[in-house]
């Protein structure tokens, strides 16, 4: 049996009585948190493509929903823009050992292809549950690998595996969710270059991935066919864009454990809105103020992992001068310098340029390669912070905070959720939306696709009315 053959059948005899309670309960959090994420995004600059594209392309209407918008649309076209959006503040949660994006995908489907097949709470609960199983599993059988090659694992795996949350929620057969999976690997793309510049197109990553599961899943459904070999193929996931040969014999390892070991729960929770690579970072720099209250901070020197550097620290003197906001979401010397001089970081932190204050700050920051870095299976960070009274300390953070290993109470995550909703949203609708998705296996979907079709951004009306 090819692997894409082998997952589905295990995928299937998963019944959802079989999912622990608290792999359920972590669910519904990554789930709350992603929908929050995507709202606070609808309400700035980050969301304002994905409403003005999904009214462009929305056409008749259709049964699902997009972030901040009162209108039905396709799923396809619900799943782009609620991905793109979930995505866009670099506020989504991510498996630090797999570097997988899970919910910007999993949850953009699994909400669309719910509310276009008039699936239950539970189904759409159970299939985000299968599917971020799948996706971790696949970027832990080549940790780095995906990134090493230019490509994003959220992205180019994320479309297979929203290709079978899709088909899971669409009822489609064995035979033909194969197909789907097929189909998904001829639409996966997702590369790095965007770091050149800064633009925002890594948002559409995710956004793309979702828009391909349902797509790919649809095309099976109708009769088109996919290779069976998407995952071990020649030309297949794991040879072609992590360019690993032995990649596909570790999932298939992995896929036997499916049902009997989640990992879900050890995905974590991002608390700052940048690349999580920073997180650690900006947490021993507040450790450091901390230890020195009222002291001024005159250097830091950053010891940065090398995987990670890439994207935080390289080439620096670029990472020194950022030209928008969201391209210093990438940036670590100006995160730092933004806690500094703002004293948080914050979504408004990346709402525009940093200020030549900020940039200023930035350029008493240097940065130099982690001896004995373990990344990606954790996000280290190691800070030499110098006082301008001339006293030293040195900050290690082993893990980023918001993960397995330094898991956050259920009242932080419900706590960024409503400060994140509230951003476009009223209290009532806050509460009622959070009640909703912490019931969604016993709450009707319509009744929460109807709350959260009352979030609407200002610039909603005027992208449909054009």
């Amino acid at each position: 049996m090819t692997l894409s053959r082998q997952l589905v059948a295990r995928l299937r005899s998963l019944a959802p009585a079989s999912i622990p309670p608290d792999v359920r309960e972590s669910a519904k959090l990554h789930l709350l948190d992603a929908i929050g994420v995507g709202l606070a995004a609808a309400a700035t600059d980050a969301g304002a493509p994905y409403l003005k594209t999904a009214s462009t392309l929305n056409g008749s209407g259709g049964p699902a929903s997009i972030f901040g918008s009162s209108d039905g649309f396709s799923a396809a076209t619900a799943a782009l823009a609620n991905g793109g959006m979930i995505h866009g503040l670099e506020y989504d949660d991510t498996h630090t050992g797999s570097i997988v994006h899970g919910s910007s995908v999993l949850a953009a489907t699994a909400f669309a292809g719910a509310e276009s097949a008039g699936a239950s709470g539970d189904d759409l609960l159970v299939a985000y549950i299968k599917g971020w199983e799948v996706l971790i599993r696949a970027g832990l059988a080549a940790p780095g690998h995906f990134q090493a090659q230019g490509f994003q694992i959220t992205s180019v795996g994320g479309t297979l595996g929203a290709a079978l949350v899709a088909a899971e929620l669409f009822r489609l057969d064995d035979a033909h969710s194969v197909n789907a999976a097929g189909i998904a690997l001829s639409q996966a793309s997702g590369v790095f270059e965007f770091l050149t510049n800064g633009s925002t197109v890594k948002s559409l990553h995710a956004g793309w991935a979702a828009h391909g599961g349902i797509v790919a899943a649809t095309l099976a459904q109708a009769g088109l066919t996919g290779p069976a070999t998407a995952f071990e193929g020649q030309f297949g996931l794991f040879r072609r864009f992590a360019m690993d040969d032995e990649a596909a014999g570790r999932f298939a390892a992995a896929i036997t454990t499916l049902g009997t070991e989640w990992h879900l729960p050890q995905a974590a929770f991002k608390f700052y809105p940048c690349c999580h690579y920073i997180h650690p970072f900006i947490e021993g720099l507040e450790i450091a103020l901390q230890q020195k209250p009222g002291s001024t901070i005159d250097t830091i020197l950053c010891e940065v992992p090398p995987g990670a550097a890439a994207l935080i620290s390289k080439p620096w003197e670029r990472k020194l001068r950022p030209q928008t906001g969201h391209e210093a979401r990438y940036s670590l010397p100006i995160a730092l310098a933004a806690r500094l001089v703002e004293g948080a970081v914050t979504p408004a932190t990346f709402a525009t340029a940093p200020s030549t204050a900020i940039v200023a700050k930035a350029e008493r920051i240097s940065a130099r390669a982690m001896k004995d870095a373990d990344f990606p299976q954790r996000f280290e960070a190691r800070l030499h912070v110098r006082f301008t009274d001339g006293s030293t300390t040195e900050i290690y953070v082993e893990d980023v905070f918001g993960g397995a290993r330094r898991p956050p109470t259920r009242e932080a995550v419900l706590e960024k959720f409503r400060g994140n909703a509230a951003l476009i949203g009223t209290a009532g609708d806050v509460r009622a939306l959070e009640d909703g998705l912490l019931s969604i296996e016993r709450t009707p979907l319509g009744k929460v696709s109807q709350t959260l079709r009352r979030f609407r951004s200002k610039g909603a009306a005027a992208h449909a009315a054009a």
